[in-house]
Protein backbone atom coordinates (compact mmCIF):
# COMPACT_ATOMS: atom_id res chain seq x y z
CA UNK A 1 0.00 0.00 0.00
CA UNK A 2 1.29 3.42 -1.16
CA UNK A 3 1.71 6.07 1.52
CA UNK A 4 -0.97 8.77 0.74
CA UNK A 5 0.45 11.91 -1.13
CA UNK A 6 2.26 14.52 0.85
CA UNK A 7 3.54 12.27 3.65
CA UNK A 8 7.09 14.09 2.99
CA UNK A 9 5.75 17.07 4.10
CA UNK A 10 4.12 16.47 7.50
CA UNK A 11 5.98 18.75 9.89
CA UNK A 12 3.72 19.52 12.98
CA UNK A 13 1.57 17.46 15.07
CA UNK A 14 -1.65 18.79 13.23
CA UNK A 15 -0.30 17.97 9.77
CA UNK A 16 0.20 14.71 11.17
CA UNK A 17 -3.62 13.92 12.97
CA UNK A 18 -5.08 15.38 10.13
CA UNK A 19 -2.83 12.72 7.58
CA UNK A 20 -3.69 9.77 9.95
CA UNK A 21 -7.64 10.82 9.98
CA UNK A 22 -7.21 10.90 6.15
CA UNK A 23 -5.29 7.26 6.55
CA UNK A 24 -8.31 5.59 8.56
CA UNK A 25 -10.67 6.40 5.78
CA UNK A 26 -8.73 3.72 3.78
CA UNK A 27 -9.45 0.88 6.65
CA UNK A 28 -12.35 -1.61 4.91
CA UNK A 29 -14.66 -1.44 8.02
CA UNK A 30 -16.65 1.35 10.03
CA UNK A 31 -15.85 -0.19 13.09
CA UNK A 32 -12.01 -0.45 12.12
CA UNK A 33 -12.14 3.40 11.25
CA UNK A 34 -13.37 3.86 14.69
CA UNK A 35 -11.28 1.98 16.62
CA UNK A 36 -8.28 3.99 14.96
CA UNK A 37 -10.00 7.22 15.02
CA UNK A 38 -10.12 6.81 18.74
CA UNK A 39 -6.52 5.82 19.39
CA UNK A 40 -5.20 8.57 17.38
CA UNK A 41 -7.52 11.08 19.12
CA UNK A 42 -5.84 9.70 22.08
CA UNK A 43 -2.24 9.67 20.87
CA UNK A 44 -2.69 12.91 19.91
CA UNK A 45 -4.02 14.42 22.87
CA UNK A 46 -1.50 12.11 25.27
CA UNK A 47 1.68 14.38 23.17
CA UNK A 48 0.07 17.66 22.86
CA UNK A 49 2.32 19.01 25.90
CA UNK A 50 5.63 17.94 23.69
CA UNK A 51 7.81 20.72 23.85
CA UNK A 52 11.37 19.31 22.37
CA UNK A 53 10.89 19.40 18.33
CA UNK A 54 13.65 16.78 18.34
CA UNK A 55 10.85 14.46 19.67
CA UNK A 56 8.03 15.54 18.17
CA UNK A 57 9.80 15.03 14.92
CA UNK A 58 10.73 11.30 16.29
CA UNK A 59 6.58 10.88 17.42
CA UNK A 60 5.55 12.06 13.82
CA UNK A 61 8.34 9.53 11.80
CA UNK A 62 6.96 6.85 14.22
CA UNK A 63 3.28 7.10 13.86
CA UNK A 64 3.72 7.47 9.76
CA UNK A 65 5.78 4.16 10.35
CA UNK A 66 2.81 2.46 12.12
CA UNK A 67 0.14 4.37 9.55
CA UNK A 68 1.53 2.38 6.99
CA UNK A 69 2.21 -0.64 8.44
CA UNK A 70 -1.39 -1.10 9.43
CA UNK A 71 -2.74 0.22 6.14
CA UNK A 72 -0.50 -3.10 4.92
CA UNK A 73 -1.92 -5.17 7.19
CA UNK A 74 -5.57 -4.81 6.79
CA UNK A 75 -5.86 -3.84 2.36
CA UNK A 76 -3.36 -7.17 1.93
CA UNK A 77 -5.78 -9.43 2.91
Amino acid sequence: MAPLVGVELIQTPVQLYRYLLRCCRQLPSSAMQQHYRHAIRQGYNSHSDEDDPERIQMIIQRAIKDAQWILHKYTKK
